[in-house]
């Protein structure tokens, strides 16, 4: 299975601006219930990534006022990212070689088309292994 299978039917690809304060940022990750968003330039080009470890870590945690922060004050600029014709397998091991949950994903010219969650792979390998489980149980009890 590719990336493109699992982020193809996506409605919306979620970001903010690099303007965008930090209070509006958490707000909007719990909004759209997502962990974590792509924050764009002014040219509308990906230059970082916020999650709610961000939030939490770098403003939170340092007790600093998420009102006057921007979200270019603390997002990740250090990106790992795929393209849609790369595998499941290949994110799950880019995931581990990282030690991240997200992964970008830039088409061939670039532009940003979503992130990639280790849920979003996660509930393929599991439907996968009900199908596979499901298939095995068939053929040890056939149904008569």
């Amino acid at each position: 299975m590719k990336v493109s299978d699992l982020i193809g039917s996506r409605k919306e690809v979620f970001s903010i601006t690099e303007d965008t304060s930090v209070h509006q940022a958490a707000q909007y990750l719990r909004e759209k219930q997502v962990r974590s968003v792509g924050v764009m330039n002014a040219n509308g080009k990906l230059t970082g990534v916020i999650s709610h470890s961000d939030v939490s870590d770098k403003v939170a945690a340092e007790n600093k006022c998420p009102a006057w922060m921007k979200a270019s004050d603390i997002m990740t600029r250090e990106l790992v990212t795929v393209t849609p014709e790369m595998t499941v397998e290949d994110c799950l091991r880019l995931m581990e070689q990282n030690t991240i949950f997200h992964l970008i994903v830039l088409d061939e010219h670039q532009r940003f088309l979503g992130m990639l969650s280790v849920s979003d792979i996660l509930r393929v390998v599991a439907s996968d292994e009900k199908a596979r489980a499901d298939l095995l149980e068939s053929f040890i009890f056939p149904s008569r």
